[in-house]
Formats: structure tokens, sequence, C-alpha cells
């Protein structure tokens, strides 16, 4: 009678919906930073002081949408390095990251303070406020970059345990300590072969 077969069997593939959603994970994590960080560098406050014109940028106004964009950047490649709970801490982070841009740029939207303290600095007059305030839609479109930032943190919350992570070639070598030698023979052999018989 044979000896059953002992080949052991390949984990099976990530699925093709975990790889979907990671996929999709990635795609609106890149478009909400394009977003955000491409919002922040325009104007979106402008108005008049005196008779020069004066106007400011989302970054002027708040540094912490362009900030938090650049987390979940981050985030979303650290979820190739990380498994389990590893897993849901960063999609948490890129969760409440997408919620802080969002909400400072809505805050930002109404914001006068960053606009007359370029009015007062052109009119060298501290106090000076600036006139004819009007804003521009660069804060919307910032906000709608942190609620797709919020939206890759949910998936990953959702679906990250499914997602593949790197191979073990990319993870740091583990050295296989050499087995205790009984005889000075084998302390020459393990030598010989470029082993430390010493180590622990």
């Amino acid at each position: 009678m044979s000896a059953p077969d002992q080949t052991p069997v390949p984990a099976p593939p990530a699925p093709a919906s975990g790889r979907r959603t990671l996929g999709v994970m990635l795609l609106l994590t890149v478009l909400s930073a394009v977003l955000v960080l491409t919002a922040v560098g325009r104007v979106w406050a402008e108005g008049r002081a005196g008779t020069l014109a004066v106007s400011v940028s989302g970054g002027a106004i708040s540094e912490l949408p362009g900030g938090l964009a650049l987390v979940g950047l981050a985030a979303a490649v650290a979820v190739f390095a990380v498994r389990g709970a590893g897993r849901l801490a960063v999609g948490a982070l890129t969760l409440l990251a997408g919620l802080g841009a969002a909400a400072a740029s809505a805050a930002g939207a109404g914001d006068t303070a960053a606009l007359d303290a370029e009015a007062a600095r052109k009119l060298a007059l501290s106090g000076s406020a600036a006139t004819e305030v009007g804003h521009t839609g660069w804060p919307w479109v910032a906000l709608a970059g942190g609620l797709l930032l919020a939206v890759a943190g949910l998936l990953t919350l959702r679906y990250g345990r499914s997602w593949p992570a790197m191979g073990s070639r990319y993870e740091a070598p583990t050295r296989k300590a050499p087995a205790k030698s009984e005889t000075p023979a084998d302390l020459w052999k393990a030598l010989d072969r470029g082993e430390d018989p010493t180590a622990v």
C-alpha cells in the first residue's frame, strides 16, 4: 500500500475581488492627492487692499489639506508592508486624514483671515482688512479630494485583510543559527562552511 502524497498544496492566490478593491483604493488615493495638492496651490480668496488686488492660495489659508493628502499617500504605500491589525490601523489613519482634509478645506472656503493679513502686508498697515472679498471654487475641489481619501480608508478597513502583501523576498533575511557542535571536528566543519559555531 503506497504512502499518501505529501506534496504541499500551494496557497490559493488572492481573490480577484481583493485585487480589484486594492486597485480602486490606490486609484482613489492618488486621485484624491492630485485634487487636494492641486487645489491648495490655487487661489482660494481674493479682494482688494485699497487700490491693490490681493489674493491668497489654499496653502496660505491652511496647510492641513495638503499635509493630510501626503499622509494618505504614505498610508497607501504602507498597506503593502503590513498585515492584519496593521492594515486596520492604516485604513483608520487614511479615513481620518481624508475627513480632516475635507473639514479643513470646508473651513477655509469662507476664511478671510489670511486675505486680511495679506492686505495689511501690502498696505503696511496692521489691522487692515481686505474689501470686495470673493472666494473661488478650489476649496470645494480640495474637499472632494478629502472625501475620496476617506473612501479609500473605508475600503482599506473593509477589504484590507484580503489584499496581497509584499513577498518574503522583500522582508529582512533571518539567519538560522547552526546546530550546537559536540566535537572539535564538528567545530572545524562549521568553520569551513563559513558558520560561527559559537552563535546562539
